[in-house]
């Protein structure tokens, strides 16, 4: 009955027919008290099941409104309390305990002080949050994890943008869909939904905004930019402004640590490991998942939406960035009062000492009133004090602490902690390194493929490090290769994707075979040994090709082979605008808003170099096209042919896609390499191992009137072999 009720009133909320939607996704009842998120975020998609488009958007709405209340109650409450004198904690107890400590207060009086101000707080906080929440306060609103990070994936925004889309809202469909691709820029389906978005007429542009991203990344994105072009004077507002934002978003996130949520989270990791220790011990332990929760929240700020890994120290580079203005437009004073504030973080930086000095010698007579920012210093000493206890907890009480900082001082972190803290940090995963540009010479004296012609380079091509070469097939190996493909595919093979139709687009069947698939299926009889064969030629012959003409000094190795086939699907073809596949990079994540190109997973970050080899050229459409990081301006085209070769180095520098296959089958052999050693195809060498054993021989008719099925003799190889075949879920 309750949900009801919400369904009606929520419904009463909504506009009129015919009458303009508000800008963007305004709240439906601004002010009022925040309900439950978790219910209204289950009751708006049973709605958005049942094809109730207009409830649905209605309830996923309030549900994202309460959510922001709910955080924004608890942040204010938190800062209101923090405030009250009577609520204060005693500062003598927030320090960590050290070997030089003195004796502190009186034996039991610490009990006093802190038991008095946890009492206080808690009473200050219960107050605050049935005021603002309702009864019940926060303990009533708790969300679930599951559904916190369905919030946090901004997953609600899936569901708005369909709805939308239902409802004929085409400008506010694009704007949920671009808000959940920001912090999900992997999600296939909606880098589809988005290109149509993009190509659908009614569609401004401006509708492409980010609903919840906060608004410091915006000033901060513009203030570089600004100062980029020796705009400084424009840029000093924009850059205070994201300094100042990010320091609030940092309170907010930090506010949220104290929530019934952690608490949530501290009791299920009891639960799992056991509860142990008493009064004292389950104080400490909370305390120190507080402490920890408030130290992730330094990297939580600096990490963009949608991306794996923070900005590196994003408050220190700020600062940075700010000193350079204020000494561009000749506020010197500010200047100095930023530059200090960035030995605050690196006391030897060099070149900090060396700004200051110039600052000083320009200002001419002593300025002793002038001293680091007051925010930046309550920033650092309050963070220091935080680090040092969590590495008192670490040495002492087997605490597990990240420390989120580059910046915290070696005198800090406990002497029997600092050389495996130090091991760590010097571990640098050699593929988050760009491959750098080999030059393109003397290519054809290390070539061994005879008949290969280079039909485009780079110039030709638009770009860098890419190039199509022709001969590496002929029309009989291409032939050879194409009945492979169509064997595997009638004896039911297809590796990778087992579906009818493309993981890319609904409007083709994608058939795919790996090089030990191949030949396990030769060895079982059903397919042909001389295309297997083939297949591991042909891939041989990319590699070859590829080192010798992009990495001559570098040992490129094979990391993973495909032999692929897209179908276009009859009767599916009339007004298609998708492609056969999406705009992307092979080893980082592309953002096509911003024009970066992320080397962090869920990116295949140990690629350095892709090829497609293709085999036939009798079907519509299927193009390869390069375009600008932005995804959109293309750059090149190039038509496939048998025996064509495009190859090109798999980062962001070459960003492509493949045009929609609008009638006909195009089979191709997709490949990528690497230069890392333990990253090689190790299937390629076990199908080469299973190629080279002496067959079986072979039964005669007479004697087996009744011919084993493929698929039972296949099986009876792989129980030879002891080990299931692999599959890759891989393109």
């Amino acid at each position: 009955m309750l949900r009801l009720l919400r369904l009606l009133l929520l419904l009463l909320l909504l506009p009129p027919p015919g009458s303009p939607e508000p800008p963007g996704l305004t709240p439906l009842s601004p002010g009022a008290p925040p309900q439950a998120p978790d219910l209204l975020y289950a009751d708006g998609l049973r709605a958005y099941a049942a094809g109730a488009w207009a409830p649905a958007v209605a309830l996923l709405r309030e549900a994202l409104r309460s959510q922001a209340a709910l955080g924004r109650a608890r942040r204010d409450c938190g800062a209101h309390c923090a405030a009250e004198p009577g609520a204060a904690l005693p500062a003598v107890l927030l320090d960590a305990p050290g070997p030089d400590s003195g004796p502190g207060p009186a034996q039991g009086a610490w009990e006093r002080l802190l038991l008095r101000g946890v009492l206080r707080r808690a009473e200050c906080l219960t107050q605050c949050g049935a005021q603002k929440l309702g009864p019940g306060g926060a303990a009533r609103l708790r969300v679930g994890s599951a559904i916190r990070d369905a919030f946090r994936r901004r997953e609600p925004y899936n569901y708005l943008q369909r709805a939308y889309y239902q409802l004929k809202k085409l400008d506010l469909a694009a704007a949920a869909a671009h808000t959940f691709f920001v912090a999900n820029p992997t999600h296939l389906q909606m880098r589809e939904d988005m290109a149509k978005y993009r190509r659908m007429s009614r569609v401004r542009p401006q509708s492409f905004r980010d609903l919840e991203t906060p608004p410091y990344w915006a000033a901060y994105d513009t203030g570089l930019e600004l100062l980029g072009h020796q705009e400084a004077g424009l840029a000093v507002p924009k850059l205070e402004e994201a300094l100042q934002e990010s320091l609030a978003q940092m309170e907010s996130c930090r506010a949220g640590c104290e929530g019934p949520e952690e608490q949530q989270r501290e009791e299920e990791e009891e639960e799992g490991a056991g509860r142990q220790g008493g009064l004292y011990e389950a104080i400490a332990a909370h305390w120190i998942q507080v402490l920890q929760c408030r130290q992730r929240c330094v990297g939580d700020t600096a990490t963009r939406p949608g991306r794996s890994f923070p900005v590196p120290d994003f408050i220190p580079s700020q600062l940075k960035r700010l000193h350079e203005a204020y000494a561009q437009v000749g506020n010197l004073s500010q200047a100095v009062e930023n530059i200090l504030s960035v030995l605050l973080f690196y006391p030897e930086d060099e070149a900090a000492k060396k700004a200051l000095n110039q600052y000083q010698a320009q200002l001419g007579e002593p300025r002793p009133g002038l001293r680091p920012r007051e925010d930046i210093q309550r920033f650092v000493l309050r963070s220091l004090g935080e680090k040092r206890q969590l590495y008192y907890a670490m040495e002492h009480l087997g605490a597990t602490f990240e420390d989120p900082d580059p910046w915290t001082p070696a005198a800090f972190i406990p002497e029997a902690l600092r050389e495996k803290l130090r091991e760590d940090q010097e571990k640098r995963p050699w593929d988050q390194q760009p491959p750098q540009p080999k030059p393109l010479t003397h290519w054809k004296d290390v070539l061994l493929l005879e008949g290969v012609t280079l039909t485009q380079d780079a110039r030709q091509l638009n770009g860098s490090e890419r190039a199509v070469l022709d001969g590496l097939l002929t029309p009989a190996e291409c032939g050879l290769l194409l009945q492979l493909a169509k064997d595997a595919a009638e004896a039911g093979a297809r590796s990778g994707y087992r579906g009818r139709r493309s993981p890319h687009t609904p409007h083709e069947r994608f058939e795919g075979l790996t090089v030990l698939k191949a030949a396990q299926l030769a060895r079982a009889g059903a397919v042909g040994s001389q295309g297997a064969k083939l297949l591991l030629e042909a891939s041989e012959r990319v590699r070859t090709l590829t080192q010798a003409y992009f990495s001559p000094e570098r040992p490129l190795h094979l990391s993973f082979t495909h032999l692929v086939c897209r179908s276009a699907i009859e009767g599916e073809q009339e007004q298609r605008m998708d492609l056969s596949h999406p705009v992307h990079a092979d080893n980082c994540v592309l953002d096509p808003d911003t024009g970066e190109c992320w080397r962090e997973p869920p990116a295949y970050t140990y690629r350095d170099y892709s090829g497609v080899l293709y085999l036939n050229d009798d079907f519509q459409g299927g193009d390869l096209f390069f375009t600008e990081p932005n995804a959109l301006t293309v750059k090149a085209q190039v038509r496939p042919r048998c025996g064509r070769l495009v190859a090109f180095s798999s980062g962001g520098e070459n960003p492509h896609g493949v045009w929609a296959v609008t009638r006909g089958r195009r089979c191709s052999l997709a490949l990528w390499h690497t230069w890392a050693p333990e990253h090689r195809e190790q299937e390629w060498t076990e199908a080469k191992e299973l190629l080279q054993e002496p067959e079986e021989e072979e039964e005669m008719p007479s004697r087996d009137p009744a011919p084993e099925p493929p698929s039972r003799r296949l099986q009876r190889v792989q129980d030879k072999a002891g080990k299931p075949p692999r599959v890759r879920e891989e393109l």
